[in-house]
Formats: structure tokens, sequence, C-alpha cells
């Protein structure tokens, strides 16, 4: 089954069903044979209109804020965990009032709050930092040198951390199976002596699960070892692994302009607003039926609408000229992106739609001028 994007508007991000059930089938069978928890990390997916949908098959959520906590409490209704680098005097309350697992960042966070969330019936662990290098770049890295996330081994020596049930390693970003093997024999070498007391283990997010290339058996088979040596519950929480390759977000060409280089095709879409990975990272994402910079015959630069002088998504080449009112397919659209779109300028927010196992297109949001003012005072 493939999109048929004239029956969609434009700019829209589009769900597919099946390739969103795909996925989930293959993260139960991780759980069923591993016996192994994994959450989605709303950071990484938040598209709550399917979650009646991934709770068929995912036990809960795992939220970075407040406000994550609260979507996962309201919309999925399954387990609540939450972490942050921080956790503010005047949210902690409410936190506690949802939350059933609470990761602290640091031993002085654990000091401050500790007490107020175990006699609130939360089970509390905290983030350690195992050292390892497997992700490249340092925006994405949470082990790199001087990085605020996680405590490192010679910073918990001495530290009283009795009521701590568990511990939270996050150090991995859209890696494959050795990676989260690595993470997992890290782990275990440097912080054995304290595994004994604890009743779960987290291995965060970043097991890029889905991936066609990454070896689920191996990943089945590691955490089968560690839950058989230590006897503790085992929790995965990838976000990018819910979403990956489940969508694309579709986007016009709106005007072409000549310039003293390549002619650049106007979208009715925004990098900077509706890609920020783009430029953050930065990457290339893929056209469908495009190829690089002069591979085809129609070279063009791609960029979006708003006033920003770099909101350019990069050099692609055609089978034919574009011109106003040309369909593209941005692939692999839905995980991260979504979550960190923004409304600078006012730029239009592309749509969010699914398109459903049977073939039907389903709208389930257009955002308006309103949501653009309300941001706003």
């Amino acid at each position: 089954m493939s999109i048929d994007i004239s029956r969609v508007p434009s700019p829209c991000y589009v769900l597919e069903e099946d390739k969103l059930v795909g996925n989930l089938k293959l993260l139960k069978r991780v759980q069923e044979q591993s016996g192994c928890k994994i959450i989605l990390a709303l950071k990484g997916y938040s598209m709550w209109s399917t979650f009646d949908l991934i709770k068929q098959y995912l036990p809960g959520c795992t939220a970075s804020s407040l406000y994550e906590l609260k979507l996962s409490d309201e919309k999925f209704g399954g387990e609540n965990h939450i972490y942050s680098a921080a956790f503010r005097d005047d949210e902690f309350d409410e936190i506690c009032s949802m939350a059933g697992h609470l990761v602290f960042n640091s031993v002085n966070q654990w000091q401050r709050f500790g007490a107020k969330a175990v006699a609130a019936g939360v089970s509390c662990g905290i983030r350690v930092n195992p050292g390892i290098a497997e992700v490249e770049t340092d925006l994405y890295n949470p082990c790199f040198s001087g990085s605020r996330l996680g405590v490192r081994p010679e910073h918990l020596h001495g530290a009283d951390l009795a009521g701590i049930e568990g511990m939270h390693a996050h150090a991995l970003c859209e890696n494959l199976a050795d990676s989260s093997v690595t993470l997992i024999d890290a782990f275990e070498a440097r912080f054995a002596d304290y595994i004994p007391a604890l009743k779960w283990v987290n291995f965060g997010g970043g097991h890029l699960i889905t991936h066609k290339d990454y070896d689920a058996d191996k990943l089945i088979r590691r955490i089968r070892e560690f839950k058989a040596k230590w006897d503790v519950e085992v929790y995965l929480e990838p976000g990018g692994a819910i979403g990956w390759r489940t969508g694309p977000l579709i986007a016009s060409v709106l005007d072409i302009v000549p310039t003293d280089g390549l002619p650049v095709a106007i979208l009715d879409i925004s990098a900077t607003a509706h890609m920020p990975d783009v430029l953050e990272m930065p990457y290339r994402p893929a056209v469908t039926g495009s190829g690089g910079a002069n591979e085809k015959p129609h070279t063009y630069r791609l960029g979006g609408t708003s006033c920003l002088a770099g909101d350019v998504i990069g050099d692609y080449s055609f089978d034919e000229p574009l011109q106003a009112g040309t369909r593209l397919v941005f692939e692999d659209m839905i995980h991260y992106t979504m979550v960190k779109t923004t409304m600078f300028n006012g730029v239009r927010h592309p749509d969010i739609g699914i398109w459903h196992s049977n073939d039907s297109f389903e709208l389930v949001r257009r955002f308006t001028y309103e949501d653009f003012r309300d941001r706003l005072s």
C-alpha cells in the first residue's frame, strides 16, 4: 500500500498506519522474548491520536517534563515514567501525583526531592553516565565530555542511595544492536556494586530496533542474560524506533526563484520551523524520486518560506522540471521531526494526518492562526 498524495493536503505530515503496526509488532516480539518492557519516549514521538493503537503493544510512556507526563497520563493511561535534568519545586507535587517511576539526574536532586517522591509511592531511580562513546555528534551524545546528563561512577561514591530502586543509563541515539550491547556491558561493568539493591534498570532510548539492520535477536539474548544474572526488571524507552520510517511530510512547490547559483524552489514548508534537525544536525532528508545535485537532469536548491536566510533544505535533482504546484515527498518525517516543530514567522504549520490500513486518509489536525496567536501574549 502506498499513499495517494493527491488525496492529502499540502503541507501535511502523514502517519502510515501499516508501518507503525509493523514497528510495534517487532517491539512486542522483543518484549516477549527478552522479558523486558519497552515504553514510548514522548520526546521522540508524541502523536497521541495513535496512542490507542500503540498501547495494544507497549505498556506505557516516558516523559521528560511535566507536560509530557500529563500527556501520557491523559492520553495513554499506562505506566507513567519521567526523567528530567532538573525538577522544579512548583511542579514536583503534580509530577508525583501521576508518575509511577521517577528518575533523578543527580545526587543533589535525589537528596532534595527523593523523600517526597518516595512518600508519594513513586519508584525512584537515578540516571548514571556509563561513559561510552557510541554517538558521533555531540549534540545527540549523552556521554560527551562534560555532559550534564547522568552521574558518573566516581560521583556516586559515598552517596546515600537508600530508597533508590532503579538506575537509568541512556547513552545512545539511533544506534544498532552492537551499541545496545556495549551499553549494557558498560553499565554492568561500572555499576555492578549497585545492581543487587535495585528493582529495575532502564537502558534508555536510542536503540533503533526497527531499523532493517538492527539485530533484534542479539539484543534479546543480552537482556535475557542480564535479567537472569541480576533478577531485575529491564526497561527500554525508544522514541525513534516507534516512529521510524512510518510516514512522510508532503510539501508543494510555491515558486522557482533564479539566483546567481542554482534555481531555488520555494516550498510551503520550512526547514527551521518544520524540519529543524536539517539545520541542527545537519542532515539531508530523502525526497522520493530525487537524486543528488546534477545526478538527474534538473537540479534545484530547496528552500523554505521563512525569512531566515539559511532556511535551506538542500540540493536535489529531478527527472522533470519543478514548477509551482509540484508535490514533493520528504521521507521518514514522523519521529522526532514533529515534536520539534515551531511556528516561527507564523509560517503555516503542516497538517497531521493518518493513512489508514484500509487505504483511507484521516486528517487529524489542522493548525490555525489561533494556535500561533495563543503561543504568545
